[in-house]
């Protein structure tokens, strides 16, 4: 139960289908992710590839993977602030968020697969992913830089039926998962099939390993990340690495636009996470308040303290709010079809979520760290792994904060004028 009265709201309303859904998630999560998430986090860090197989095939099985594909694909056939509400408990209940951005990225990805993938593609990856036994995730950042999407230089040749890649991706999620899992997994992917620039760009679903043997031509390595250790992160190079063409996802020089609108659904979840990872900082300190005394006051007495917890107790509400509006916009334009709306509405709300919910975590976790004192800087303390994971969102992660900002001076002020 929360430590936290929140106030009513009546912007923020849900139906009762999703309340329940929120409380079945929730009750899921408070049973099999809360008490483990800290000896996750420790084993992980020990061994990256210690990767929490057992938990992720609980998580599948409460359908918490692939939630708003259709049921025909084995997906939940949910909307996408289902998804959204699943993130925000995933990460309440880990707020290092390793759990919480394994479930979204094979929620938001495998969702963009739906949208612009084959029949065949999706047929074969989509119900593996819902089932716990294959990551299906974004590989687009290369070593010369993330935010660059359109100057990537793998390339892809195509010969026949089939397309030959050559390149290197970096900063990966999922590359120790998709050895680990039953299935495997791969990539949301992009290569150069044309010239320069963002139109010579072609989106692939790149599988490492399928019904359990590795592909031919793909060299992995595994980083040693600070923080978010429930969930590995790498890099593998491509050798002459061959995609059948049933792998093209949409059009050919088209990659550019789904890679795009595949980040504005990542990237709701993402900021899911964080203000999941947010109100659990939020509880956290208004315990230590009600325990925590000096001078003989309660530490939240002094108005440098409480008047900063309330600072930062409107940028989460503030947060929340740019979270939910984003993911019921996604639900008009991808589940509802809303003729009304179409794909490019979505980029200013999602940076607004994006740029607001992560920045909003990690500011909030240092500032409970401090008011924690000396005890946070301990690892009993876990505050610090509740700073860490989301840091990862903040420093570039789906998209750079500055590149948030960006896409809201363009759209807003438009692009001409940002020349």
């Amino acid at each position: 139960m929360s430590v936290i009265d929140f106030p009513k709201n009546t912007v923020l309303t849900f139906s009762e289908e999703e309340e329940l859904f929120r409380e079945s998630v929730r009750e899921f999560c408070q049973r099999h992710i809360a008490p483990n998430w800290v000896e996750v986090d420790k084993r992980s860090e020990q061994n990256p590839m210690d990767i929490p197989v057992d938990i992720i095939k609980k998580m599948a099985d409460q359908g918490l993977f692939c939630i708003p594909c259709s049921e025909e694909y084995g997906g939940q056939g949910g909307s996408y602030t289902m998804a959204t509400i699943a993130m925000e408990e995933i990460a309440y209940a880990d707020p290092s968020v390793a759990l919480a951005v394994y479930a979204l990225l094979n929620t938001g990805w495998p969702f963009a697969l739906e949208l612009f993938g084959t029949e065949e593609a999706c047929q074969e990856i989509i119900p593996e992913v819902a089932a716990g036994r294959a990551f299906f995730g974004i590989a687009s950042t290369e070593p010369q830089g993330g935010s660059d999407v359109a100057g990537l230089k793998t390339r892809a040749e195509k010969k026949g039926d089939v397309y030959i890649l050559n390149g290197e991706k970096t900063f990966i999620s999922g590359v120790g998962e998709v050895q680990k899992l039953e299935w495997g997994g791969g990539w949301f992917t992009l290569a150069r099939t044309g010239g320069e620039g963002h139109k010579g760009l072609s989106a692939f679903a790149l599988l490492a390993r399928k019904n359990g043997e590795l592909s031919d031509g793909w060299d992995p390595t595994i980083y040693e990340d600070i923080g978010r250790h429930g969930l590995t992160t790498g890099g593998f190079r491509l050798t002459d690495f061959e995609v059948d063409s049933k792998y093209l996802i949409g059009e050919e020089n088209k990659g550019f636009y789904h890679v795009m609108e595949g980040f504005n659904l990542a990237r709701i979840v993402v900021a899911a996470a964080t203000i999941g990872a947010s109100r659990w900082l939020l509880e956290q300190a208004v315990e230590w308040f009600r325990t925590r005394k000096l001078f003989g006051r309660n530490i939240s007495s002094f108005q440098g303290v409480s008047f900063k917890f309330a600072d930062m107790y409107a940028r989460w509400e503030a947060s929340r709010y740019f979270v939910y509006r984003a993911s019921r916009l996604a639900d008009k334009i991808y589940i509802e079809k809303d003729p009304s709306y179409k794909p490019l509405d979505l980029n200013v709300p999602v940076a607004l979520a994006k740029n607001y919910g992560p920045e909003t975590c990690v500011d909030l976790a240092e500032e409970v760290m401090k008011w924690y004192g000396a005890y946070a800087y301990t690892k009993e303390a876990p505050i610090f792994r509740a700073w860490l994971g989301p840091f990862s969102y903040v420093i570039g992660a789906e998209g750079a904060q500055n590149i948030m900002r960006l896409i809201i001076a363009r759209d807003i002020i438009g692009r001409d004028y940002l020349k």
